[in-house]
């Protein structure tokens, strides 16, 4: 851009204004960047320091009332934009033992990752699914979902949606059930047993992009993780990762929104990775840190534990390292972004 325009084209660029047009030469570096440049900042959200406002929330709201009693997670550099990366949204909802929050759908598709409690229950399309720490529950779009509490503590999950993208589509729809509990159509684990023991049932032809898997429970996950880590040496950018699978056609779980599970053995100390796209981490056991590299050179570091939850934006190096044992799950845009051919990495030296 063009600081101070000649004043024959600062008049001629008046006179285009008003036929609600602009000159593409004056903001054409902005518009196509030499490398991704976000908006959005590396950031941690410590569990310990915001569980007080989270708890909290539930003597403020009911669950029924609020629909979804969440607090979403905003990204620094997008305030008032309810996004975690540009393209994501992220929230921790409270459910309090005893409640329900209704049954709605909408074209939005939508992860749970379990940070707190054990025993609520959500419900998709017809079916039921006990929720525990680490597990990984999908709502894909346009179908029905409650959730409720029949244990006696609280429980706390991160939900990610690929909000932003639906918006930017405009292609958001939503709809309420006409009860606040959908009726069950399966018994609890019939998802599981149909799609999640490496078979499907003859003759199935899937009816949807998303995984017919809704809940991926950590104590599988974790087993798997393990036995890996013990069978040979972990990848020395990532660890041991592996990423929540379609059984159907072999994919992302979900089609817009990339999820997965790492593994970083103690005294893992990773080689600097990056990545178009934004990332999404939350921490389930063990404690490490993680340093950002933003354009220009600004490094951020990030001491993390139990159910903290950070922030990498798109194409910012970082590198983790483990003081013991820990597992970490992630999401991001990657499945849009591979399905565009825009999905590019860089890996920095070993």
């Amino acid at each position: 851009m063009h600081e101070n325009p000649p004043a024959d084209r600062q008049a001629y660029y008046a006179r285009i204004d008003q036929a609600h047009m602009t000159p593409l030469w004056e903001v054409l570096h902005a518009l196509v960047p030499r490398e991704p440049k976000s908006a959005a900042l590396p950031h941690l959200w410590r569990y310990a320091d915001i569980r007080p406002a989270i708890l909290e929330s539930g003597s403020l709201i009911g669950a029924k009332e609020a629909v979804r009693r969440v607090l979403i997670l905003e990204n620094p550099g997008l305030r008032g934009q309810s996004k975690i990366t540009n393209s994501l949204y992220a929230g921790l909802q409270l459910i309090l033992p005893g409640e329900v929050a209704p049954a709605h759908r909408h074209t939005q598709s939508a992860l749970r990752f379990v940070i707190e409690g054990s025993g609520a229950f959500t419900a998709v399309d017809g079916e039921r699914t006990t929720m525990r720490p680490g597990d990984f529950v999908i709502t894909p779009s346009w179908t029905w979902h409650d959730h409720g509490n029949d244990s006696t503590e609280p429980m706390v999950w991160m939900d990610g949606l690929d909000i932003p993208l639906v918006s930017f589509f405009e292609a958001g729809f939503a709809e309420n059930y006409e009860s606040d509990v959908q009726p069950l159509a399966r018994p609890e684990g019939d998802a599981l047993a149909r799609y999640g023991a490496g078979l499907l049932p003859l003759g199935h032809a899937p009816q949807s992009r998303t995984s017919p898997i809704f809940n991926y429970p950590y104590a599988r996950t974790r087993e798997a993780l393990e036995k890996l880590a013990r069978a040979g040496d972990p990848d020395p950018w990532h660890g041991i990762a592996m990423r929540y699978v379609n059984p159907a056609d072999g994919g992302w779980a979900m089609p817009t929104i990339g999820t997965w599970m790492q593994f970083l053995p103690k005294g893992f100390a990773g080689a600097p990775y990056r990545a178009t796209d934004g990332t999404v981490f939350s921490c389930v056991e063990g404690h490490g840190k993680t340093h950002v590299f933003a354009p220009g050179g600004k490094l951020t570091t990030f001491e993390w534990g139990p159910r903290d939850t950070f922030v990498v934006p798109s194409w910012q190096w970082r590198r983790h390292e483990a003081a013991e044992d820990a597992v970490l799950f992630a999401y991001s845009d990657r499945p849009v972004q591979e399905k565009l051919g825009l999905w590019r990495e860089a890996r920095g030296n070993a």
